[in-house]
């Protein structure tokens, strides 16, 4: 007895210690008054099961029309920090009664929405996050004897998670529903003179032919030239020429600023684009394949004068010979080729959901005294979406000897912008006659 009762103090702290060690229980839904974070739908949710239904159902309101139980809606933002995450919606129901369930981190929390004609904060639940980086929250309609599942305007997060930099998408949002635009640039091309001819391969792998993408291989001061993936029937090479005056509109643009066309490859479709600058565009509609390597080639250099003259070739393999796309001359221009890069855009904002890749490979120039030059130097970019932290889903650097870019999808894995990378030597000189291209 004595042994007894010299134990059970022992066993009461035992049994209290235990009960304690895992802190304060969070309730399943949380219980406050004011949020940190409040995240528009506008600009960063999507149908997860079909991305191209999203322009249906996301409004600059927020979301609509959600009356499909198979279209699950995911909401993207990214943290820097783990912890609690206390989650809710801005919503409303303007008659009938429905539940809804939302998803974060594989835990899901069940909700009853009833009938309010105002917007109303309705908690979701209470998460841990384990992982920084993106966070997707899921929001699946279960049942309603409304016409919607709800109308949401906004996701609200509170907790520990949201004390460190939360990232999504603030303003501009067409621009970042499309997703960070990704580039290199060839500083070594920099210090040869008189840049005549630019050479390089792309790679796309299988799967990373996402619609909306442009893989732009050779880039200059003027102008840009890679392959589209445009929908699930039509892809592009395209090859795009600025005027020199300043306008988005080409109707704008003076008949001595225009950009002329002085020949085409067979079925290769010309005219002036719009919208980001105006010019000469021209493109051949092409079933280019994802898992093989295409050659691109630019010609750059002064003609008659105060003019300057573009000409681009497309390779593929599968036909064994270079295709001409487009010979376009530039007003009031007298200049070889300067400010080499490459790039990789989405230019569909239903598809910036979706991640894609390409291979940027055996870089070579070939000035106006004969001499090639092999680019192995490259500095990763990226556009403003980017720089301002709008959106953080991109990378790149090096793989098979090949830079490689990525962008869209919400990864977490992410390059430092304006790093510097260097490939390994080819020695693969271009094994093209140039006297004989047509």
């Amino acid at each position: 007895m004595k042994n007894i009762a010299l134990f059970l103090p022992f066993l009461l702290c035992l049994l209290n210690c235990a009960i304690e060690a895992p802190g304060k229980i969070e309730p399943s839904t949380p219980d406050r008054t004011s949020w940190d974070i409040d995240i528009p739908l506008a600009g960063n949710a999507w149908v997860l099961e079909e991305p191209a239904a999203s322009s249906g159902l996301i409004q600059e309101s927020g979301l609509t029309n959600w009356s499909d139980p198979g279209q699950t809606i995911g909401v993207f933002f990214h943290l820097e920090r783990t912890g609690r995450l206390d989650v809710a919606i801005r919503a409303r129901l303007q008659n009938g009664a429905s539940e809804i369930t939302g998803t974060l981190g594989g835990v899901s929390k069940k909700v009853n929405i009833a009938t309010t004609t105002d917007w109303v904060t309705i908690p979701i639940g209470t998460f841990e996050v384990t992982q920084p980086g993106y966070q997707r929250l899921e929001l699946r309609g279960d049942s309603r004897t409304a016409a919607v599942f709800a109308e949401v305007e906004m996701v609200l997060l509170a907790g520990p998670a949201t004390k460190g930099k939360v990232h999504f998408i603030k303003d501009e949002f067409y621009w970042g529903r499309r997703g960070p635009s990704v580039h290199y640039w060839f500083p070594q091309s920099d210090a040869v003179g008189e840049i005549e001819w630019f050479y390089s391969e792309i790679t796309v792998p299988e799967g990373q032919d996402v619609i909306g993408s442009y893989f732009m291989a050779n880039g200059f001061g003027e102008g840009y030239f890679g392959f589209q993936v445009n929908s699930d029937t039509e892809r592009r090479i395209l090859f795009s020429i600025w005027s020199p005056f300043q306008t988005d509109n080409p109707d704008e643009i003076p008949e001595d600023q225009k950009i002329k066309l002085l020949k085409k490859g067979p079925d290769v479709y010309t005219g002036e684009f719009g919208n980001e600058g105006s010019g000469g565009q021209s493109y051949l509609r092409y079933s280019w394949r994802a898992g093989t390597t295409y050659r691109f080639l630019l010609r750059g250099h002064p003609s008659t004068e105060g003019n300057t003259d573009y000409t681009a070739w497309f390779y593929a393999p599968e036909v064994g010979e270079w295709m001409l796309i487009a010979d376009w001359r530039r007003p009031q221009t007298n200049t070889y080729l300067t400010g080499l890069y490459s790039f990789l855009e989405n230019f569909i904002p239903e598809t910036g959901v979706l991640p894609r890749y390409a291979r940027y490979g055996n870089q070579w120039i070939r000035d106006s005294r004969g001499q090639w030059h092999e680019l192995t130097q490259a500095r990763f970019t990226a556009d403003a979406t980017a720089r301002k932290g709008n959106r953080l889903d991109y990378t790149g650097g090096l793989e098979g000897g090949a830079f490689f870019l990525k962008n869209c999808g919400f990864f977490s894995e992410r390059t430092a912008i304006d790093t510097d990378f260097n490939r390994p030597l080819t020695g693969q000189q271009p094994q093209v006659d140039l006297n004989s291209l047509p």
